[in-house]
């Protein structure tokens, strides 16, 4: 767990927020599943329907909530103080907690269905206000973070109510064990919640709509006006799916496939949300908080290569028809573990694919219209997980085993995985290529803090040593910037592969106009790249420094970010070959400086103009360099680090005989000379 998440834990903007929705998932899942068991057990005997009918219903009944007030839930939390409201909420469920005591004891099962269904309405109305408070006590940079968290728990919680509620509520004193623990759970979460801080009302003059029909279908409509919140809800309902099919079909899974009892059952449990928690966790760490969609089509093809290989795992399972193995005897087989593995492995890639979808739909949604959006999403999940159910159902009536159904969904989830990244090119491209340079030349880039705090309207100026340069830019920078490239190499061959890291702007060096396009482009809000030098150094420092990205950010009344790359010189991309020594994978660093803006005197124009901005531009370039490189070693420590660069030998000097001096022979006798001074010192 990284210091950010630590950090967030203990938080008062964040910790009674995570504290009462892990508790009111536990309860949720404790009632529903002790329910399920009874159906199972005992209560279906008495009833009309069939054990697997009375499941299903019950599922129905629990999802049948957000169908229908969603809408209601998303108008409430737009207008209202969402810290009063899921107080209120919790306070309701201590009243259901204390209903569902009389229905245990009444032995009815229909009053315990309709508890069913007051919880899932509670459910309904504290999902709009759980995401859409986050981003009102987080900071953007936080969100990933937090979101990962909320989702971790969340599914530990689930876990624990299902075990809860399956283990307990058939032992002697399981009605009270059962009620007990929902009183105190329902008790503890509105006390934790409490503690959430105060937030202002996103629109608090909002005219509520309560006709359900009317007011679900304006307020889906609205979301899919903005495309990306629609998508990124489409995203997690799909995962949703996956996710219900996975974890309604473990029992079935267990015994006809593995053979196992119940304690197989509940370690695919564990094992489903074990993944979860670790994806939602690792993904804070791949995105440094920055609030993206690039690792969500990488997680979507992970969980179809593991999905694919559970497949083939399960054929080669043969249970045996005489008992049924249990926890110790499950983990005694290579194709259990890779089983259990593949549970594991597709988990986790579902964590790193569904906390960022959720962070986009916060971030992305205006803030009178965020909780509306999120009170969407759970309409769409409802929807897309009654789809898994029918599917599901419809499958197994037509024959398919539960693993060719999985299968079936490895597939599906293929063509959607191909999708996003059609969607999204520029971030699939962004992370295969970052991995692949690392991989080369472990690429360290520092000072991203710098690039975030420019703002929007931004010119970059970079040092130019090699080839590699736009690439990596391209891969490392956060979002997509725009590069200015001169019209004559971009016709090249070898140049369209970088537009897939960068929106290229074509310009004519020999072309006034030139300028005033690429003025259009940073006063439309963009990043813009450019190399001052004009073109690769031939020397190893600075070549000769143009004006113009000077003068184009001060027209645009645009921030200068200046970047530094190293170590590229030294690899055979560079004009640098016999200057320099070269090797194939030399390590490489970019570094970001803290945003500047050129002082210009009032009234200064023309060629004046020009010629203080370039002095401006010459000496932030030189400053870079200086303040890049590393000045605090000592001089010997530096005629060691050149020894080691051009080898022992390379010629350095000559002696006043003009004999050439190389490193070998100038580091023995200053090592021999030094020993003398040190008497005297």
């Amino acid at each position: 767990m990284s210091n950010r998440e630590l950090y967030l834990l203990g938080s008062r903007r964040f910790l009674p927020l995570f504290v009462t929705q892990f508790l009111g998932a536990f309860n949720d899942n404790l009632f529903k599943n002790a329910l399920v068991i009874l159906i199972t057990y005992r209560l279906a005997v008495d009833s009309v329907f069939s054990v697997p009918q009375m499941v299903n219903i019950a599922a129905g009944v629990f999802i049948l909530p957000f169908f229908l007030f969603s809408a209601i839930a998303g108008q409430l939390a737009e207008r209202s103080e969402k810290s009063g409201l899921i107080r209120k909420v919790k306070l309701f469920e201590i009243m259901l907690a204390l209903f569902a005591t009389l229905a245990l004891f009444s032995g009815d099962v229909y009053f315990m269905l309709g508890i069913l269904f007051m919880l899932g309405t509670q459910s309904t109305f504290f999902g709009p206000l759980k995401y859409s408070i986050l981003p009102d006590h987080l900071r953007e940079d936080e969100l990933i973070g937090g979101n990962g968290l909320i989702s971790m728990g969340t599914f530990v919680s689930i876990l624990i109510g299902i075990m809860a509620g399956t283990l307990l509520i058939l032992t002697e004193p399981g009605y009270w064990l059962v009620s007990g623990l929902m009183l105190a759970v329902a008790l503890a979460g509105w006390l934790a919640s409490l503690y959430i801080p105060v937030s202002a009302p996103a629109t608090p003059d909002l005219k509520l709509n309560w006709n359900i029909f009317t007011g679900t279908w304006r307020m889906l409509k609205h979301s899919a006006g903005n495309l990306s919140v629609f998508r990124a809800t489409l995203g997690i309902s799909w995962f949703w799916l996956l996710g219900a099919t996975y974890l309604a079909q473990f029992s079935n899974y267990a015994n006809t496939v593995i053979g196992g009892n119940e304690q197989v059952v509940a370690l695919f449990l564990t094992a489903f949300t074990l993944g979860v928690g670790l994806g939602s966790l690792l993904c804070n760490r791949l995105v440094q908080g920055e609030v993206t969609a690039k690792y969500v089509p990488l997680a979507a093809l992970g969980m179809t290569f593991f999905a694919v290989d559970l497949y083939f795992a399960s054929q080669a399972i043969v249970p045996d028809p005489q008992r049924l193995i249990g926890a110790a005897e499950f983990f005694g087989a290579f194709q259990h573990w890779r089983v259990f593995l593949d549970f594991v492995l597709f988990a986790a890639c579902g964590g790193v694919y569904i906390v960022p979808l959720y962070s986009i739909i916060q971030n992305r949604s205006k803030p009178e219209h965020r909780s509306r959006n999120i009170a969407s999403l759970n309409v769409m999940n409802a929807l897309f997980m009654v789809v898994s159910a029918l599917g599901t159902t419809a499958l197994l009536g037509a024959g398919y085993s539960i693993p060719e159904i999985f299968l079936i969904l490895a597939v599906l989830n293929a063509g959607v995985a191909l999708y996003i990244c059609k969607l999204l090119p520029h971030e699939v491209v962004k992370v295969l290529m970052r991995r692949l340079l690392f991989l080369l030349y472990k690429v360290e880039i520092t000072g991203l803090e710098h690039y975030r705090k420019a703002g929007d309207r931004v010119v970059i100026v970079v040092n130019h040593i090699s080839f590699l340069d736009g690439l990596l830019l391209g891969a490392y920078l956060p979002d997509i910037p725009t590069a200015a490239m001169n019209t004559h190499i971009a016709r090249r061959w070898w140049v369209k592969p970088a537009l897939a890291l960068f929106d290229i702007v074509t310009v004519d060096p020999t072309n006034p106009i030139s300028v005033k396009t690429m003025i259009k482009v940073v006063k439309g809000g963009n990043k813009l790249i450019i190399f001052p030098e004009g073109r690769i150094t031939v020397t190893g420092a600075l070549m000769k420094v143009y004006e113009g990205p000077g003068t184009i950010a001060h027209l645009a009344d645009a921030t200068l970010v200046p970047i530094r790359i190293d170590g590229a010189q030294y690899s055979p991309f560079s004009r640098l070959r016999g200057k320099l020594p070269t090797r194939w994978f030399p390590k490489i660093t970019l570094t970001v400086m803290p945003p500047r803006r050129f002082h210009v005197p009032e009234g200064v124009r023309g060629r004046q103009r020009r010629q203080i901005i370039g002095n401006q531009l010459y000496d932030l370039m030189v400053e870079m360099v200086f303040i890049t490189s590393d000045l605090r070693q000592t001089l010997f420590a530096g005629l060691l680090r050149a020894e080691k660069l051009f080898g022992m030998g390379r010629g350095i000097l000559e002696d006043v005989e003009r004999a050439p001096v190389r490193y070998a022979r100038l580091l023995a006798s200053s090592l021999v000379l030094g020993r003398r001074f040190k008497q005297f010192s």
